[in-house]
């Protein structure tokens, strides 16, 4: 095992970063390969994250995996934070060796094959020191840097890239052998068999490793097969161009498969890359990275907020669009979250940071993306498993269509091998095998850009599949808070209610009196100052104002001071039996006013609702609120209502609708909604829900929207046509190519533009869904 591999030991798991990697047949020769090493219990490979992430049991020679990866083609390297090894696999790095220790960091087994645990803690004399030594990054260059295949990372232009160069390479062969050749037609065909060596050999070699690995069936021994074959029938010209547009093809494949990763990698730059750090009343320039919870910052107006907290002091328009999507700013004073990456307005802030760079919102995004992209979907599945049978079944029948015609009818074998050479090209699995993993990958990523996270493929599958949604109300079809509803002067004007009743809230953090603090703050109100201020139980608070005596408090409490004429009672039942909370407000001794709030639906609730029903999708609301308030939200939002509700009977109405044949899906935001999330086909928590909401749930909408769970819906179905679309061109190219091949009509160069053009054409297809 390389000694300072990056490996969580709670769970024994090594996570690489894979470079070339840009297909599901890539990823499929990878986890075979791995999966057959000693020790390793699970492989889940990532096309779209290009990561790798191996289970094992302690006992794996991670030195060993990386070669036989490397062989294959790919380049690794490890990921994440540094780790403390396991015992057996350390290396004292300080230790100091002379010019006659010769031990290899590579190939040495640290877990006792010598006989025993090499003991790296003794001293040599010289100089050599090793302190600070990443042995995982050397490894890392000296795979990238030393082996030199045409895998290569594609970063930066295509044109750097080691595909790229290979693919240069053989075009120029190709076009110099074509040229050559018709000066010097006696060496035509050498000219072409070096042209066809040059992008032959690593496909060739990619092919026998592949095959040692437990892949026989590659993309790569096709190819190989096929251009071989076509030397061999004196078809070298045509190998030549075949073996340039393959490798043109998976130019093309890793051009599309980078701009697919970049689109949720690119929520990273988001981030600043330095923050103002506040100590002792100074501040100083410090890397964000760096920056720990608790610690504060400040925040000029025009800066990206460099990570997440809360507003110490100012107050601020946000610009949260990168993150959550929303057009306008929010506005947000003291005690107010912000994002990292988000855009400061006009005003400066003093932020104290609640979350450390790798845990910050747009670090959680990608993480959460990455990790979905690693859970296959339904369908994805099956492709897989279909291909395992389908790439054998293809070798058979271009076996046969070569063999059995010049056998049994006495056909000519060049022109029959020729044409099983062509149906060996045309049944690569390439544009079969990436149609589904590509709209996946494309539509998480597109979701997460729109605040959408989803945790996996079978979850956007299953999203599509929703006959059935039941929300909570309170924080999801609701703000989450109250709002003040209605301002009613009785005996005082509507004005003078709110100023005398605000002075009686200042200094209070009940939900209500902050509802009377916001509309007195929305409507500019001059707040007097208020003395002897005292809360009584259970009833309301009172306190001296400009002279006057005052209490504010529920009706029932307010009658016991003053007489409430009847239709002045009637008018707040009638608020009452509207869900709203009434507070009454009494100025010596007389009836001055009152004031409604109402938990309020939030702005697009409404149409959100309307657009399921469109979808064709039953709503709900499941509340745990009393009956009157949640019929009066329901008859606004024109909603079926279950109202009074425990944690358990939102689970149980759930069962119910199952058991009525919907395909259901739960939305909240509360613990209450863990378990209804968790037994629903599909939970899906609101944006600022509690952590064991967004935990338990498959999926999370981060700005708190409505709407956005027909969004979800909607990108669910499209993603689905895309699939069948991709599936229907890779598998309909080929029905076409085969029988124009059979016939005679088409040959080796179509049969290779076939497989090239559909996986290109899949993964253009695919890569529209990231415009959504």
């Amino acid at each position: 095992m390389s000694p300072d591999v990056t490996q969580d030991q709670s769970s024994n798991q090594v996570r690489y970063k894979v470079g070339g990697m840009d297909c599901a047949s890539c990823a499929a020769k990878i986890d075979t390969a791995v999966r057959r090493m000693p020790g390793v219990r699970d492989v889940a490979v990532s096309v779209s994250a290009a990561t790798m992430t191996v289970d094992h049991d302690g006992s794996t020679d991670f030195g060993a995996v990386e070669k036989k990866i490397a062989g294959l083609g790919y380049t690794l390297r490890a990921l994440g934070r540094k780790a403390t090894v396991p015992q057996a696999y350390t290396h004292n790095h300080h230790h100091e060796h002379g010019p006659g220790c010769v031990h290899d960091h590579h190939q040495h087994d640290h877990s006792g094959s010598h006989g025993g645990r090499h003991d790296h803690a003794h001293h040599h004399d010289g100089s050599h020191d090793h302190a600070g030594h990443s042995h995982a990054d050397r490894d890392a260059e000296e795979i990238e840097g030393l082996h030199g295949h045409d895998h290569g990372a594609m970063e930066g232009p295509w044109w750097k890239s080691q595909k790229g160069r290979l693919t240069i390479a053989a075009g120029l062969a190709f076009a110099l052998a074509y040229g050559l050749g018709h000066l010097l037609p006696a060496y035509e065909s050498y000219l072409f068999i070096v042209a066809i060596l040059i992008g032959l050999v690593p496909i060739a070699r990619r092919a026998i490793m592949a095959a040692l690995a437990g892949t026989p069936f590659s993309i790569e021994m096709l190819m190989t097969i096929a251009a071989v074959g076509a030397v061999v029938i004196n078809a070298a010209e045509e190998a030549a161009a075949v073996v340039f547009l393959f490798l043109v093809g998976e130019l093309l494949e890793g051009v599309a498969a980078g701009r697919a990763r970049a689109s949720i990698q690119g929520l990273t730059a988001l981030v600043p890359k330095t923050a103002l750090l506040e100590e002792g009343g100074k501040t100083r320039e410090v890397p964000a990275e760096e920056l720990t919870v608790d610690t504060i910052i400040l925040v000029r107006p025009g800066d990206r907020i460099s990570a997440d907290g809360l507003i110490l002091s100012g107050d601020s328009a946000i610009d949260e669009a990168p993150v959550t999507g929303e057009s306008t700013p929010v506005r947000k004073g003291e005690g107010g979250k912000v994002f990292a990456g988000t855009i400061n307005g006009d005003a400066a802030l003093r932020v104290k940071v609640t979350a450390a760079a790798q845990d910050n919102t747009i670090a959680r995004v990608v993480r959460l993306v990455e990790e979905a992209q690693e859970k296959k979907a339904p369908t994805e599945r099956f492709i897989d498993r279909f291909s395992r049978y389908y790439t054998p079944g293809v070798v058979a029948v271009a076996a046969l269509v070569a063999i059995l015609p010049p056998l049994i009818a006495g056909a000519d074998w060049s022109e029959w091998i020729y044409k099983g050479l062509a149906i060996l090209l045309i049944g690569c699995p390439c544009a079969l095998v990436i149609s589904t993993p590509a709209a996946i990958a494309a539509s998480l990523s597109a979701g997460a850009r729109r605040g959408l996270l989803l945790k996996g493929g079978a979850v956007l599958e299953m999203l599509g599949k929703l006959t059935a949604v039941a929300l909570d109300k309170t924080g999801t079809l609701t703000s989450g808070k109250p709002q003040v509803t209605d301002v009613i002067a009785f005996g005082r004007n509507a004005e003078d209610v709110l100023r005398l009743s605000a002075a009686l809230e200042t200094g209070s953090s009940h939900p209500l009196a902050l509802a009377v603090l916001a509309k007195a703050d929305e409507e500019e109100v001059d707040i007097p100052v208020a003395t002897d201020t005292r809360a009584i139980g259970g009833k309301g608070v009172a306190a001296v104002v400009e002279g006057a005596e005052l209490f504010l408090g529920s009706p029932k409490a307010a009658a016991e001071r003053v007489a409430l004429p009847m239709a002045h009672a009637r008018r707040l039942a009638g608020l009452n039996d509207e869900g709203k909370t009434v507070s009454v407000l009494v100025v010596d001794g007389l009836l001055a006013g009152a004031i409604a709030m109402r938990d309020e639906p939030r702005a697009d609730a409404k149409a959100g609702l309307q657009a399921l029903a469109d979808a064709g999708v039953k709503t709900v609301m499941l509340t745990g609120d009393n009956a009157r308030t949640a019929a009066a939200i329901g008859a606004d939002l024109g909603i079926e209502v279950r109202a009074e509700l425990m944690p358990e009977d939102k689970q149980r109405i759930v069962g119910e609708l199952q058991r009525e044949g919907f395909v259901v899906g739960k939305v909240g935001d509360g613990i209450n909604d863990a378990p209804a999330l968790a037994a629903a086909d599909v939970g899906v928590a609101m944006g600022g829900g509690t952590d064991v909401a967004l935990e338990t749930a498959d999926a999370a909408v981060l700005h708190g929207r409505v709407s956005d769970i027909a969004g979800m819906i909607d990108l669910s179905r499209r993603t689905m046509r895309n699939i069948h679309q991709n599936i229907a061109i890779a598998l309909g190219l080929k029905a076409v190519f085969l029988v124009t091949t059979i016939i005679g009509i088409t040959g080796l160069w179509p049969a290779i533009l076939a497989d090239t053009g559909a996986t290109v054409l899949v993964t253009i297809n695919a890569l529209r869904l990231l415009r959504a």
